[in-house]
């Protein structure tokens, strides 16, 4: 198993040690061997949405925890193929890919139309797939934001999917029309019995002011978690908070002074226990995205925002570059790590 500890350094005691007091473990949906039971079962899901849920929760080192490790690759889309596979040639190739989620203990892998139909009919009753439905491909210049569809739900469902993945860039010009072709998109997927899962970030050049960057703080982020559970995501994908005030920074929106004095902290569990409580106190699953591949440190961090996310109540961690840009071995002991998080007893939610 992971030294888990020794990965956190200096942060140790205070990740490992924390009890959050804004929102109290007691009164959130905690992630669990029964989830689909205990919680899913209160919803309007049908039987299908349910039994691909517990197909999800099923697979993988993780299997039967309650909890997610995903392997995302839709990368050759959103930041084009040589910047995202040059590093690793051998994952042009679809094929490995998918040999890295099953090699690695994944519970699913989750890529585009084109990386899953060319290989479906080996994979598909090898490892569940969730097809990622829209993408802002790298390729228009200038540069534009937005999220264009390049799948429809029912081809998700053809090729055997058990889930359907997409974007939404909360706060940006075209978000009014995402919101709206993405909630027609997953209310399909249900009646297909799809699981649905939202990519919910934030895209506006306002949301960084004064040198910081307030795509990343937990009340902004825990708005359009809010709004993806509006829209019936399953699970939400989200970055890590790394700061809080975004809404008084920016001076905009509505939001309330207990947001900061009583709900949350600076602690980083505190600031991720808020993304949790919008996810309607985890009725949704909050997982939280592992970043990009800084080299040397990808472990330690990875394994910090696995720690981070268990114990503010998430479901787990959705990683792909920090995996798939380095040779296989390496990928795959860099999610068994994340997935160790998960399996140790030791690490509880705060």
């Amino acid at each position: 198993m992971t030294d888990i500890a020794k990965l956190l350094g200096e942060e140790a005691d205070s990740l490992l040690n924390h009890t959050c007091t804004g929102f109290k473990k007691a009164d959130m949906y905690l992630p669990g061997p029964d989830f689909v039971d205990r919680v899913m079962a209160d919803s309007d899901r049908s039987p299908h949405v349910m039994r691909n849920m517990q197909t999800l929760f099923n697979h993988g080192r993780l299997a039967g925890t309650g909890y997610l490790g995903l392997l995302p690759v839709d990368q050759g889309i959103e930041h084009s193929a040589g910047a995202s596979f040059a590093p690793n040639p051998m994952y042009f190739d679809p094929k490995n890919i998918v040999e890295l989620a099953i090699e690695g203990g994944c519970n699913c892998v989750a890529s585009t139309l084109g990386v899953l139909s060319s290989v479906a009919r080996r994979y598909a009753h090898k490892i569940p797939m969730m097809l990622k439905l829209n993408h802002n491909e790298s390729l228009t210049y200038p540069a534009i934001y937005d999220q264009t569809l390049f799948a429809q739900v029912e081809q998700a469902h053809d090729m055997g999917c058990v889930a359907v993945g997409a974007t939404i860039y909360y706060g940006s010009v075209d978000c009014r029309r995402q919101i709206q072709e993405i909630s027609e998109a997953f209310e399909r997927a249900h009646e297909l019995g799809m699981v649905t899962v939202l990519w919910s970030y934030l895209r506006n050049p306002e949301f960084k002011k004064d040198g910081t960057d307030y795509h990343v703080s937990s009340d902004l982020t825990g708005q359009a978690i809010h709004l993806a559970a509006t829209i019936k995501a399953d699970i939400v994908k989200q970055k890590l908070p790394e700061n809080n005030g975004g809404y008084k920074a920016i001076g905009f929106g509505h939001t309330h002074d207990k947001v900061y004095s009583e709900l949350t902290s600076d602690h980083p569990i505190d600031l991720a226990r808020y993304q949790v409580a919008n996810c309607y106190m985890g009725r949704a699953g909050l997982i939280n995205s592992g970043g990009g591949s800084k080299g040397h440190s990808d472990l330690g961090e990875a394994v910090r925002t696995a720690v981070i996310n268990k114990r503010a109540g998430g479901m787990g961690l959705i990683s792909g570059r920090k995996a798939f840009q380095k040779p296989m071995k390496e990928g795959i002991e860099l999610l068994n790590a994340i997935q160790d998080v998960y399996l140790s007893k030791d690490i509880t939610v705060a």
